[in-house]
């Protein structure tokens, strides 16, 4: 169940806490393809199946910049915040991919609210959100995502 932020005054109260966990989703070789397809990343151990098994990662693998990608997604099962006239993507302060993240594998982030400050008409947030593989030992991706939300 996703945590509801009731209002600017509850969102600047829910930071330094654990937001909670997003389902699972399953990434396809052909979420995969379109992402090289978009972005013009074409390297064959993201989409040469068969070279791939050879490889580094005995498999395809997704970019990491995809596992980012699925950041709205995911954290829109984890949090919302009602009450807002706009929110929007404000930018990163640090990305680190750790992990691959193998085609097929399942999916899912944690997010916590590291940091919360008012600015004009809103509030500025640092989410950290942390991409974990279904039985991995770490994390593919760990990032501090900054959104701003105007009341």
């Amino acid at each position: 169940m996703a945590t509801i932020i009731k209002d600017q005054a509850d969102l600047m109260a829910h930071v330094g806490q654990h937001l909670g966990y997003s389902d699972y989703i399953t990434v396809t070789q052909e979420q995969v393809q379109m992402f090289a397809d978009a972005t013009g990343d074409h390297q064959w151990i993201h989409l040469d199946v068969e070279r791939a098994k050879t490889g580094p990662f005995g498999q395809t693998i997704a970019h990491g910049y995809l596992t980012l990608s699925l950041a709205p997604v995911l954290l829109g099962k984890v949090w919302s915040v009602e009450g807002v006239k706009m929110g929007v993507n404000y930018g990163t302060n640090k990305v680190r991919f750790m992990a691959p993240v193998p085609v097929g594998a399942k999916l899912r982030v944690g997010a916590s609210l590291a940091a919360a400050e008012e600015i004009a008409g809103g509030v500025q947030v640092t989410v950290q959100a942390t991409f974990e593989c279904e039985g991995a030992t770490k994390p593919s991706c760990v990032a501090d995502l900054i959104f701003r939300y105007y009341f």
